[in-house]
């Protein structure tokens, strides 16, 4: 039989859309997946402030009357009129390994397009740099993580198989060893740029991030710091109140120090390093992704007992005129200790551009490996 398209227009719908990669990926050891939740709130248009900027259809896709894929397609006005382009993305892309169901897929994603008068299709890409990206070409028996796509290893093979797919963009992403003591270079590095430039590394309050303001300015620097990173669309006021309310409620502060310009008469923030215990084998003890009735335990433990040996490196981000001072070592001159307290052996970099050394050179201090690779990929639509 022919594969049949239905796009997702119901409430219910869209729990089908989101219920079908725990179906699909039942018992697979290394996929990480999201919170049903998170996924409701960030698909739903009445509750993502992306959709100020953003519009998206969701399409399933089922083939002898049984669900077989689903994928969003999302146009991001605001990053599509940043970058002078007109890019329809793919995200929350999962299928059977049957080529015609992948095929038909994307071919639901190029007619939106198409009908929106765009130019070309780019993904795997949610709506912000928020959102998980990059298809995984490499590492597919390393642990997923809360922030990023796992997939079978039979996705980037039919991108292959696929007629106009070519890579847009491809990540990097490391493991890092936590030293048992700042290394010696980095401590001295430290101490002498903390004395140079009157740089002070903090942490924040809860009252100074929800009462005080810090939280907005945490991610107004984010939007200072990634601004030029490829497919970043700058956040809007009601996106920034959305992750100040989303992220920060359960952190631990120990693990997201602030660095500050104590020359300037407003102790201007330059640099935060936003750092999570890892929520992986909590967020796989989840059932279907619900918290209920006893996820929330394992989530708990995870973040609150640091019941975990793993760190998750969510962003490190530096404001651009204070890069090459040496701010990205005064964060790890910070967290290197709490790791050791909280017996952390290792962090997840997380995806960075496999063009970008300057992030990649800040882990010249630790061993690590490049232990997982993904992609954006890029069609031009005719």
């Amino acid at each position: 039989m022919a594969v049949e398209i239905k796009k997702v227009q119901t409430k219910k719908d869209l729990k089908t859309f989101i219920e079908f990669h725990y179906d699909l990926y039942a018992g697979n050891e290394y996929d990480v997946p999201n919170l049903f939740s998170d996924d409701m709130n960030t698909l739903r248009k009445d509750k993502n402030a992306a959709f100020d900027f953003c519009e998206a259809e969701y399409f399933l896709a089922y083939k002898d009357g049984k669900l077989a894929g689903r994928v969003a397609a999302i146009i991001n006005h605001r990053a599509n009129e940043k970058w002078q382009t007109k890019s329809v993305r793919f995200g929350w892309i999962d299928f059977i390994d049957d080529i015609e169901v992948s095929g038909t897929l994307f071919k639901a994603v190029e007619d939106y397009g198409k009908a929106h008068g765009m130019e070309q299709m780019i993904g795997p890409l949610g709506f912000t740099d928020f959102d998980p990206e990059g298809m995984l070409t490499f590492g597919f028996d390393e642990l997923g993580t809360m922030a990023t796509i796992y997939n079978y290893p039979y996705y980037p093979e039919h991108m292959e198989k696929h007629q106009g797919f070519v890579k847009d963009n491809d990540y990097v992403e490391f493991k890092i060893f936590v030293p048992e003591e700042v290394p010696e270079k980095m401590r001295k590095i430290s101490e002498m740029i903390m004395k140079r430039y009157n740089l002070h590394i903090r942490t924040l309050t809860k009252k100074e991030i929800f009462e005080g303001g810090m939280g907005k300015k945490i991610f107004g620097l984010i939007n200072d710091t990634f601004k030029d990173l490829y497919g970043f669309s700058e956040l809007s006021e009601k996106q920034i109140d959305q992750y100040v309310n989303m992220y920060l409620p359960l952190a631990d502060l120990n693990l997201i120090p602030v660095v500050e310009d104590w020359s300037t008469e407003e102790h201007k923030l330059v640099g935060v390093g936003i750092t999570i215990p890892s929520l992986s084998r909590a967020l796989q003890k989840c059932r279907r992704g619900r918290l209920l009735p006893f996820g929330w335990w394992h989530v708990l433990r995870s973040l609150k007992m640091h019941k975990t040996n793993i760190v998750d490196l969510e962003m490190i981000g530096v404001l651009p005129e204070y890069r090459s001072k040496g701010v990205n070592a005064l964060m790890f001159y910070h967290l290197i200790p709490w790791y050791n307290r909280y017996g952390i052996e290792w962090g997840e970099s997380q995806v960075e551009m496999e063009t970008n050394e300057n992030v990649q050179s800040q882990w010249s201090y630790f061993n690590t490996v490049n232990h997982k690779r993904r992609r954006c990929y890029k069609k031009m639509l005719a």
